[in-house]
């Protein structure tokens, strides 16, 4: 039998996430542009309302979902939970393109929403496959990945949405997702099931017959990282699906997609640069050092936003506000990875996702009836106070896992 190179692996993940991330990125921050022009909702409140309701409609299906996909990868194997959540996506993200209303459009984003998680799976899958020493540098691989695909999708979305209009992009999204499937099909997965034969299944009912919901058991600081993981996900996504919204009020509708797709992909190169950096340096020194001086500078970040009276300047503070935030993810990632059993790492990183995912659905509530009450600018100021919160929280979790690091 054929030693599995962890390399070659993490080599053709990376480039199918790069693949299936620029495919989601070509089409979702220009949804408000789409429902302003295809769907013809024009008033930013009530505009505002609908993305936020697509958004949070999405964000909740991947949330109630994730956790059931990472349970089935420890039982049936992380590939082919890849191979479900590029090929599902790949049906249902084109699909969009032909809703005739609100209903249809926020109806196939919880169908997709509910099929998608190729980040998760990927990390699952890189996990179990990585040697410890190694999982930092491969998660910030996977995270450049990340931002990688990110900036390929705003730039040549923003291009394709300009020049051809958003039914080629949508269709363009789709034959991506279906391209990094096709390479994940190359990945080799040294999977062994669980030994859980029908009798110890049966005698298991037998034993709980009552217990049709229960929480997994995981550690103490596991549940903490996961807390830290859902108010990650409210404090980064708190702008994510208004930024479109920024660039109309500050340059007017001419080539919105346009210069939407410009800021976001340069954001996402620091975001780049970001992931392999603090993945580099999350195997070398402690987290404490790299997270909270990168969560205090994401607060003033936040506020250029807010203050931007020209797309330069949004764009700067996009830039910076990338390249300080997007390490978070790796750093932590390279902590729950090393406090959880490989047996339970597939289950474990479900849930994690799903918790940022949940934190996404609450910032988009939140940012929600923000835009509704008081418009675009208070999204990212609300964004800034999210960055204020997080800092208290991340300092004990971070004091709290210490111990478990050394």
């Amino acid at each position: 039998m054929k030693t599995i190179s962890w390399k070659k692996n993490l080599f053709l993940v990376w480039l199918s996430q790069i693949m299936s991330i620029a495919a989601f990125s070509a089409v979702m921050p220009f949804i408000p542009l789409f429902i302003r022009e295809h769907l013809k909702i024009i008033d930013e409140a009530e505009r505002g309302f609908w993305v936020a309701a697509f958004y949070f409609s999405g964000q909740a299906a991947f949330c109630v979902f994730t956790p059931l996909w990472g349970a089935l990868s420890d039982r049936y194997g992380r590939r082919v939970m890849l191979l479900r959540a590029n090929f599902g996506s790949a049906i249902f993200m084109p699909l969009m393109a032909i809703a005739p209303s609100m209903f249809w459009l926020i109806l196939i984003r919880i169908i997709a929403g509910a099929c998608s998680g190729t980040v998760n799976a990927a990390q699952t899958l890189i996990c179990s496959s990585t040697p410890d020493k190694h999982l930092g540098t491969a998660l910030g691989m996977l995270s450049s990945a990340l931002w990688s695909g990110t900036m390929l999708g705003f730039f040549f979305g923003g291009i394709i949405t300009n020049r051809f209009g958003y039914t080629a992009a949508f269709f363009s999204c789709g034959v991506l997702l279906a391209c990094a499937g096709l390479l994940v099909l190359l990945v080799r997965e040294d999977f062994i099931p669980p030994n859980m034969d029908r009798r110890r299944l049966a005698m298991k009912r037998i034993r709980r017959p009552r217990s049709r919901f229960s929480l997994p058991s995981f550690s103490t600081i596991v549940w903490t990282l996961l807390i830290l993981f859902l108010f990650i996900g409210i404090a980064r996504n708190f702008d994510a699906p208004f930024i479109a919204m920024q660039v109309e009020l500050i340059n007017g509708m001419k080539d919105a997609a346009y210069w939407t797709g410009i800021i976001c992909a340069a954001a996402a190169l620091a975001g780049i640069a970001s992931g392999l950096l603090m993945g580099y340096l999350s195997d070398r020194y402690s987290a404490i050092k790299i997270a909270l001086p990168c969560v205090a500078i994401s607060v003033f970040m936040m506020i250029g936003q807010g203050a931007a009276g020209s797309l330069l300047t949004l764009g700067i503070s996009r830039f910076l506000l990338f390249f300080f935030a997007g390490g978070l993810d790796p750093v932590f990632q390279t902590i729950l990875s090393r406090v959880t059993p490989l047996s339970k790492r597939g289950l474990v990183f479900g849930w994690s996702a799903s918790a940022r995912v949940g934190g996404s659905v609450i910032s988009s509530l939140i940012g929600g009836a923000i835009i509704y009450n008081l418009g675009v600018r208070w999204i990212f100021y609300g964004g800034s106070v999210a960055f204020i919160l997080l800092l208290p929280l991340m300092f004990i979790t971070l004091q709290r896992t210490k111990k478990y690091l050394h």
